[in-house]
């Protein structure tokens, strides 16, 4: 299974399952991923084959870490995200697996950002800010 770009420079090899997939509703994450909340698979570092060139964006957390996004250097698409919090996991970003019946979340942070609209199943974990 990999993980991809708009254009295919840009490329993540994945393992099948993952521990956490988590929804973030925080302002910087529906900037980053124009749409009302970020998803994040998180896998080991260690079992990812990255491929292709990379952009890093990074910027502070409201926790006060910080939070690295990486991109296609062509089409711009954000591909994969790291965080100071969790140093050898690697965030990939869900929308780019393009697997319709890929893991469910089990987390959900942020949600005092939440758009007012949107339900997640009642088996998510739900956090008001980040998770401690």
């Amino acid at each position: 299974m990999n993980a991809e770009c708009q254009c295919g420079q840009l490329t993540v090899e994945l393992p099948r399952t993952t521990p956490a997939v988590v929804v973030c509703h925080c302002i910087d994450c529906q900037r980053r991923s124009g749409s009302p909340f970020g998803v994040l698979a998180y896998y080991p570092g260690d079992q990812l084959t990255i491929l292709g060139d990379a952009k890093r964006f990074e910027r502070p957390t409201a926790t006060g870490g910080v939070f690295e996004t990486y991109f296609c250097s062509s089409c711009g698409s954000t591909v994969y995200a790291k965080t100071e919090k969790h140093p050898n996991l690697i965030g990939i970003a869900v929308g780019t697996i393009a697997e319709p019946h890929f893991q469910s979340p089990v987390r959900s942070v942020w949600e005092q950002s939440m758009h007012h609209w949107i339900k997640l199943p009642p088996e998510v974990e739900h956090f008001p800010r980040g998770r401690t």
